[in-house]
């Protein structure tokens, strides 16, 4: 009798072990689900950004990013910059890879910090977020600005 109890004691265990491995593995399928989009569909704010500031570009492609928290939307130039957008269409990321990115991007700030300070480099990547604009320069090195724009580290 006991012998049975813990056979099916340990079948319960491997029976909620696998039930546990399954939908993890289905809840990744589902966070991971992005999908190409025509430009058309982003978010309006989204589209006279790229019209405002890469105008007469034609994108690669375009995608909708879905996150279990968020929903994100990436656009791709043949050139490889790489623009990407939050949900509302407000812009989160600007990577132009070896090129500068657009200055009209650039809050003036910082725009003038990296020319006083480093004026043999350009910016050739942009991020903000909530908390702070963070840029990298052609020369490899990472700068970060809090929402006031002043300097708060270096990442070299």
């Amino acid at each position: 009798m006991i012998n049975l109890l813990s056979e099916i004691f340990i079948m319960k265990k491997i029976f909620i072990i696998a039930a546990a491995f399954f939908a993890a593995a289905t809840f990744e399928v589902r966070a991971g689900n992005d999908r190409p989009i025509p430009v058309s569909q982003l978010p309006q704010a989204s589209r006279l950004f790229l019209q405002t500031h890469f105008p007469g570009k034609q994108a690669a492609y375009a995608k909708q990013e879905r996150d279990i928290l968020e929903v994100t939307y990436e656009v791709v130039y043949p050139d490889g910059v790489k623009v990407e957008f939050r949900k509302g269409g407000e812009w989160k990321e600007v990577d132009c890879g070896h090129n500068p990115v657009p200055v009209s991007v650039v809050p003036a700030s910082i725009a003038d910090f990296v020319s006083r300070h480093y004026p043999q480099n350009f910016i050739r990547q942009i991020d903000r977020d909530s908390r702070d604009y963070e840029v990298e320069l052609s020369g490899g090195l990472g700068l970060a600005f809090d929402l006031e724009f002043r300097l708060i580290d270096i990442d070299d």
